[in-house]
């Protein structure tokens, strides 16, 4: 795998000089060891908040509070969410009385991807070297696993970029009749109601 008069020193010392600067952008990218492929609450709760403004800024711009009340998410946090989001393009703010915040952009425009990275920032679970032209990785003439990491980047972009908002407000407006069709047969039953 590596060039011949290649010593066992020198194969060693590649090896730790790649594993170090894994390390070493993994924390420059926000990315602790262990953890590269979870997304935080930022993109997890951003994702809903954005889909229930979606879904109720058709007609009028949608308040932080509202969407923080049908969401349970704090409105303080919701703020820093949806100036991340306006900051990205996303949405935009609507000032004075009856303001609140709309989308940007049409709804299928809108992809999982383009909410998470304007959340999270690079959604890479593995950060190879060698793929990056202002790094250098001693061992990517040799390294076949960068195609592994590669291919598990593409995988995970792909699919965010395909998944667009207007096919989750539908799926949300599908799972909320089906709540609403439960609710009604509970309550013709004396039961109480479910909540979401």
């Amino acid at each position: 795998m590596h060039p011949a008069g290649t010593s066992d020193v020198q194969r060693a010392w590649t090896k730790k000089r790649c594993t170090l600067r894994a390390r070493v952008m993994s924390k420059k990218h926000g990315q602790k060891r262990g953890e590269m492929l979870k997304l935080s609450t930022k993109g997890r709760y951003g994702l809903r908040a954005l889909i229930d403004l979606a879904q109720y800024s058709e007609l009028e711009p949608a308040s932080i509070s509202s969407i923080a009340v049908r969401q349970d998410i704090s409105e303080r946090y919701l703020e820093q969410l949806m100036a991340m989001l306006r900051k990205a393009g996303v949405i935009k703010s609507i000032r004075g009385a009856g303001g609140g915040y709309i989308l940007a952009r049409p709804i299928e425009d809108i992809s999982v991807g383009d909410v998470l990275r304007a959340l999270e920032g690079n959604l890479e679970p593995a950060v190879c070297a060698a793929f990056k032209e202002d790094q250098a990785c001693n061992a990517a003439d040799s390294c076949v696993t960068k195609y592994v990491w590669q291919k598990i980047n593409e995988s995970i972009n792909q699919t965010v970029d395909q998944i667009k908002l207007d096919q989750l407000v539908q799926e949300s407006k599908a799972i909320s009749n089906k709540d609403q069709q439960v609710n009604e047969k509970c309550k013709k039953q004396g039961i109480r109601e479910r909540r979401p």
